[in-house]
């Protein structure tokens, strides 16, 4: 396998897609699948750009206008076999849209699927890959997402599918047009091994679901290391759960996708999507907003727009949190602590609590800082409320003060998540545990 990669890479005139200079943090943008499905036309595209730019979304992080499935007509260009635009949804075809888009200082990106058709039952780019990638770029496109339905069953191990999306990938690079990659296989194969040197970015499990934790048969795996069908359905909190082992292979230019936001689309409460936006965050997701931005909630905007932990997403380092331990508790559900760390000695830790009754801990500075030992762990840190704001200046992080030893009595409610940032602060300001 590695030789044959090395032949690969040596045959290639372009970088593979992880050295494409995309994707050193994180993408950010919006998505049309969670909300509007195949309902798509022009005027959802530009609408939601518009709403983009007047919301200031994008100052901060979101750039991205991603046209997911259903964009195609019933056949191919039958002289040329190119990709053709549904006329009656684009009727000045995709280039328009994308040179709209571009317009308004945004970056556009389209979908198709690596199968003789895309999940939505229209043509796929299965052996067509040449032609697809040279027909994106000539329209502007700057992001590809490539799904995984109807692939003809190549898939079954990770050199099966690494050929299938490695066609991809060559493809792109070779148009010479920067074109952010990112896969959506479904954590089929363990692309978070096969696909760090051909991808920007690759699905993790199943389709996200706008729930908490229900369960649904169609999202049946509770190892995603030994996951032999990622089905759909699958609710927000088992993706966290899918997360935890795999954030040790992502980094620049390379990230594990959990799948789009559901913040906004009401089917789960605040706090649920504070838990939401938090572990995409702190796993180094890509921040894909997936409701409706023409329509939004306060709530939403809150939530979407909190720059503290965006900033931990986009942290230049680009290392995932981890999780450091996973409690069972008696009335179901159970207590998470994630860490990791930041640029410039800086850190950040999570409380979350997916129990159906609030909880009162004991956060140990043994445990938050485990991978740092000894030195950080008897040290001590200012601690940075990442929701809550600093009345003064209303910027999310309100300074808690300084803390060793741990963060003691912390009240966490149902299916909520807390999450602070740690800077080692001044012996002489020192605000021992036991003080308190």
């Amino acid at each position: 396998m590695a030789l044959s990669l090395l032949v690969l890479a040596s045959a290639l005139p372009t970088v593979l897609a992880m050295d494409n200079g995309l994707a050193r943090t994180p993408q950010m943008g919006w998505n049309t699948w969670n909300h509007f499905g195949c309902g798509i036309n022009e005027d959802t595209i530009l609408s939601a750009a518009k709403a983009v730019i007047a919301n200031n979304l994008t100052s901060y992080g979101y750039e991205y206008i991603l046209m997911d499935d259903c964009w195609q007509a019933p056949a191919r260009d039958p002289d040329t076999g190119a990709p053709v635009a549904d006329p009656e949804k684009f009727p000045r075809g995709v280039k328009d849209v994308a040179d709209q888009v571009h317009a308004l200082g945004l970056k556009f990106g389209i979908y198709s699927s690596a199968g003789t058709y895309t999940c939505g039952g229209r043509f796929g780019s299965l052996d067509h890959e040449e032609i697809d990638a040279q027909t994106y770029a000539s329209w502007g496109v700057d992001y590809l997402k490539y799904d995984n339905c109807y692939n003809e069953g190549r898939a079954g191990t990770p050199k099966i599918s690494y050929d299938r999306f490695a066609n991809m990938s060559r493809a792109l690079n070779a148009t010479g047009r920067p074109i952010l990659y990112s896969m959506c296989n479904w954590g089929e194969d363990g692309p978070w091994s096969f696909a760090v040197d051909i991808a920007n970015s690759w699905r993790i499990s199943g389709d996200i679901h706008d729930d908490f934790d229900r369960f649904d048969d169609r999202c049946p795996c509770t190892d995603i290391l030994d996951c032999k069908l990622p089905g759909f359905h699958c609710a927000m909190a088992r993706i966290i759960d899918f997360a935890a082992p795999v954030g040790q292979k992502a980094g620049p230019g390379r990230w594990n996708d959990l799948d789009m936001l559901e913040v906004g689309n009401g089917g789960m409460t605040f706090d649920e999507y504070v838990t939401h936006f938090s572990m995409w965050a702190l796993v180094k997701s890509p921040l894909i907003l997936g409701n409706d931005v023409t329509d939004m909630s306060n709530e939403t905007l809150t939530i979407i727009t909190n720059d503290a932990l965006i900033a931990v997403n986009q942290d230049p380092n680009g290392s995932p949190a981890n999780r450091i331990w996973k409690r069972k508790l008696p009335e179901g559900g159970d207590l998470q602590l994630w860490s990791g760390s930041l640029a410039n000695n800086q850190f950040v830790f999570a409380l979350l609590n997916t129990s159906p009754n609030p909880q009162t801990v004991n956060v140990s500075f043994k445990d938050v800082f485990v991978d740092q030992g000894s030195f950080y762990q008897s040290g001590t840190f200012t601690l940075y409320d990442l929701w809550q704001k600093d009345p003064s200046t209303g910027a999310w992080g309100l300074a808690l003060g300084d803390f060793s030893g741990a963060v003691p009595d912390v009240q966490i409610g149902t299916h909520q998540t807390k999450v602070w940032k740690a800077i080692p602060a001044s012996s002489s300001t020192r605000r021992d545990y036991a003080d308190l």
